[in-house]
C-alpha cells in the first residue's frame, strides 16, 4: 500500500470557493492570520538568492501519505501520536511546541483511510484550521498530573472510550494501533480494552526519514535563514562579551525570520570547548579564543538546521594546534559524507570512511544522524561504539543526514566541533550547507 493517495475530498472548515492572495508558499496573505509562518524579511532573503518555497499544501499532503503508507505496510489500525514534532509532521499545525513537550496535552490519531483527528488544548479548533486535512479537533487527551491531578485515571478512561468508538467506526472489531509517547495512565486504559499496541515512534521516524520535494525546499529555506541567522551572530561574537550575548543574536535572527525554536545552547568559548557539550552562559570570551558551537535549531516552517562551526575570536593569529584540530574535524566530515549515498548501510557508514585516532576517542561525537524536524532518526555511532549502541538500517534517498565531528583530546585546552547537513541524491548526497569555515583556522 506504499502508493496510497489521499483524497481531498469534503475538506474541513475551508470554503473552496474563497480563493485569497496567497505569498510564495501558498499560504493566505493575510496579515492576521493565525498559524505562524515565515516574516516578510524571510520571504524576501530567500527570493533574492532564488530560492524557491515549498507548496505547503502539497507538503502536508505528502506526509499525510507517508503514515498511511506505512500503518499499510505494517498492517496498523491507526497511529496515536503525542510527540509534538511527530504532530506538526502530521497536521502542520503548532501549540506552545515547548510546553508541550514536557505537558502533552495535544494528541494526533491517523487512521489507515487517512481520516486525522487532533486533540489541542480546550479542543480549540481555530489554531489547525489552516490544514483541511484535519477532520476533527477535540479535546480531552490529556493526563498528565498538573492537569488532572487525582483524576488522572479517570480523564485516562475518557479518552480511551473516545478512542474505542472512533476504531470502531472506522476499523471494526481491529484494534491494532501504534502509540509513541503515551503516559502510563492512558496506556492502561488502552491495554484493558484489549487495544493491541505496537512502536508508534519506529513508524513515524520511519515516515519521516524520506522527504518529498516540498520538504526538501522547506529546509533550503531554513537553512538559508539560519546562516543568514548565524552570519549576524558573527558579528557580534568578539571578545569582551558573554558567551550569551553571542547565542542571544542567533535566537533573535532565528525568530525575526519566522524560525520557531532552540533545542539546547550548545555554544562555548576558550576552555569550556573541551569536552563538548557546555552550554552557553556569562563566561566573558577573551581575546585569541575559539569559540564553537551548534544550532540545533528549529526554523522556517520547523525544520531544524543542525550546523556547527568554530570560530577564532581574537586580534592575533590562531596557535598551531587549533589550526591541527580544524583541518581534522574538516577532513572527518568531507571524507565521511562522500561515502554517503543510496543502498549503503549504517554499519558500512558506521566503519567507512575517516577514522578517529586514540588522541581524540575519549572525547568523540557522533558521526552522522537523520535531521527533519529535528535530530531524527538514524543515529551512525562511531566503529568503537557499534557493537554496544549501533543499529543496521539502509541509506534511502530522500535521507536528510548531518554528518559531524568534535575534535578535542582528552583534558586538552580547547576543541573543534563542525558539522554539515546533507540530502541523500540518488547517486550519492548533496551538501545543503554553505556557511563558510573560518579562514583563519581553515
Amino acid at each position: 500500500m506504499s502508493d496510497f493517495v489521499f483524497s481531498d475530498a469534503a475538506p474541513r472548515k475551508i470554503d473552496p470557493a474563497r480563493r485569497p492572495a496567497t505569498r510564495p508558499d501558498g499560504s493566505p496573505d493575510d496579515n492576521d492570520r493565525v498559524e505562524i509562518g515565515p516574516t516578510p524579511l524571510a520571504f524576501a532573503e530567500w527570493a533574492a538568492a532564488g530560492i524557491a518555497c515549498p507548496d505547503l499544501v502539497s507538503m502536508r499532503r505528502y506526509r499525510l501519505n507517508r503514515i498511511v503508507a506505512a500503518l499499510h505496510e505494517r498492517q496498523l489500525d491507526g497511529v496515536l501520536i503525542y510527540d509534538p514534532l511527530s504532530i506538526r509532521y502530521a497536521t502542520d499545525t503548532t501549540n506552545m511546541q515547548l510546553w508541550a513537550a514536557h505537558n502533552p496535552f495535544r494528541a494526533c490519531l491517523v487512521t489507515a483511510d487517512g481520516h486525522m483527528i487532533l486533540w489541542d488544548y480546550d479542543g480549540y479548533d481555530f489554531l489547525s484550521a489552516h490544514n483541511p486535512l484535519v477532520r476533527e479537533v477535540r479535546g480531552g487527551a490529556s493526563f498528565f498530573y498538573f492537569q488532572n491531578g487525582d483524576r488522572t485515571e479517570e480523564m485516562a478512561v475518557a479518552f480511551a472510550d473516545q478512542l474505542d468508538t472512533i476504531l470502531q467506526a472506522r476499523c471494526g472489531t481491529s484494534r491494532r494501533i501504534a502509540i509513541d509517547k503515551i503516559q502510563i495512565a492512558g496506556l492502561r486504559a488502552l491495554d484493558a480494552r484489549g487495544f493491541e499496541i505496537f512502536n508508534g515512534e519506529e513508524v513515524m521516524e520511519k515516515a519521516r526519514a524520506i522527504k518529498g520535494p516540498d520538504d526538501i525546499a522547506a529546509m533550503r529555506c531554513a537553512i538559508h535563514a539560519c546562516e543568514a541567522s548565524v552570519a549576524e551572530m558573527r558579528k557580534a561574537a568578539r571578545p569582551g562579551v558573554t558567551e550569551n550575548d553571542v547565542w542571544a543574536v542567533l535566537h533573535a535572527e532565528n525568530i525575526k525570520r519566522g524560525g520557531e525554536w532552540i533545542e539546547t545552547r550548545i555554544l562555548s568559548s576558550g576552555p569550556r570547548t573541551n569536552p563538548w557539550f557546555q552550554e552557553c552562559g556569562p563566561r566573558i570570551i577573551g581575546n585569541n579564543e575559539i569559540l564553537a558551537w551548534d544550532t540545533d535549531l528549529i526554523g522556517s516552517y520547523g525544520m531544524c538546521v543542525d550546523i556547527s562551526r568554530s570560530w577564532f575570536i581574537g586580534d592575533g593569529a590562531p596557535e598551531p594546534e587549533m589550526r591541527r584540530l580544524h583541518a581534522i574535524a574538516h577532513e572527518h566530515i568531507m571524507t565521511n559524507m562522500q561515502h554517503i549515498r543510496p543502498g549503503v548501510t549504517f554499519k558500512e557508514l558506521c566503519h567507512l570512511g575517516h577514522h578517529l585516532t586514540p588522541e581524540f576517542l575519549k572525547n568523540r561525537y557522533t558521526r552522522f544522524h537523520g535531521v527533519g524536524l529535528c535530530d531524527e532518526w538514524p543515529r551512525i555511532p562511531h566503529p568503537i561504539d557499534w557493537e554496544s549502541s549501533g543499529y543496521d538500517g539502509v541509506v534511502e534517498e530522500g535521507m536528510m543526514l548531518c554528518v559531524e565531528a568534535y575534535i578535542g583530546s582528552e583534558n586538552g585546552p580547547y576543541g573543534i566541533k563542525l558539522e554539515d547537513q546533507v540530502l541523500v541524491t540518488a547517486t550519492g548526497c548533496k551538501n545543503m550547507t554553505s556557511c563558510p569555515f573560518d579562514e583563519r583556522l581553515s
